[in-house]
């Protein structure tokens, strides 16, 4: 019996997540999302789901904190419920989540150890222990993909960006580990790492107009990335014939970063 494919998308409710879970329901995939939101955010989630709803696929989103552990187990259990009503298979998982401090190293207001931690735990090491618990629960299986949404600033400095640069040097590393631990095993790794896009979490970024600016500047299609552009090429990467590309750092921005 064939098995139903899933994306599993880790920050659902907004940006890349939102685009990419939209983009691979209508390429077939059901969606399970993880989402944080407050009460004020839900409304635009249940739009989202009934998207995906038209789009004729499942969705099952949950609105917990996709780093703490227990959550983690409580969705790993959901969906191994699911799979037990109906047999299917993660094919896709997106780690998409931007929770982290945007402090400076030194000076007033300096980051904390609290803090470092924090945001290296929420947008660095979050992914090897998802990604366990799928593959050693069974859960993804050969064929599987695995993609996490790294940026330029994991490769330069910005001011106040120290925190979050440092989770996505460690998110790019942990992917060409896992690339190589995963590839007995039919299953792919790659980081994505998107031009500047106009997202709730580039808005948190001090100084963020800036870079938009500069964007504009310097991409030669004349504009900005969009989370769309991202989701077109997660649904591309996430085909069957895409095995070989693997430990990689994917640019998705128009060519932005060659002359930026």
């Amino acid at each position: 019996m064939d098995k139903t494919l899933w994306a599993l998308i880790l920050g659902a409710s907004s940006g890349f997540g939102e685009a990419t879970a939209l983009e691979l329901a209508r390429l077939g995939y059901n969606i399970f999302g993880v989402h944080l939101d407050r009460r004020a955010g839900l409304a635009h989630v249940e739009e989202i789901l009934r998207q995906i709803r038209e789009a004729g696929r499942e969705a099952i989103f949950l609105n917990m904190n996709a780093a703490d552990s227990d959550k983690r187990k409580e969705a790993i259990t959901r969906l191994q419920e699911e799979f037990q009503k109906k047999p299917g298979t993660v094919r896709v998982l997106l780690h998409s989540l931007a929770f982290g401090t945007l402090v400076p190293f030194v000076g007033e207001n300096a980051v904390t150890e609290q803090q470092m931690e924090m945001t290296a735990d929420v947008m660095g090491h979050s992914l090897v222990y998802w990604v366990q618990d799928l593959v050693n629960g069974g859960l993804m299986e050969s064929g599987g993909r695995v993609f996490a949404m790294t940026s330029s600033g994991g490769r330069r400095v910005m001011p106040s960006y120290g925190p979050v640069s440092a989770a996505k040097a460690i998110l790019e590393s942990h992917i060409r580990q896992l690339a190589m631990e995963l590839a007995p095993k039919g299953i792919t790794a790659n980081t994505i790492r998107a031009g500047v896009t106009d997202t709730p979490a580039l808005r948190k970024i001090p100084g963020h107009e800036k870079l938009l600016e500069s964007a504009l500047q310097h991409n030669p299609h004349g504009r900005l990335t969009t989370p769309q552009d991202v989701a077109a090429a997660i649904g591309v990467l996430a085909q069957a014939n895409s095995y070989w590309i693997t430990g990689n750092v994917i640019g998705v921005d128009g060519g932005e970063d060659i002359v930026g």
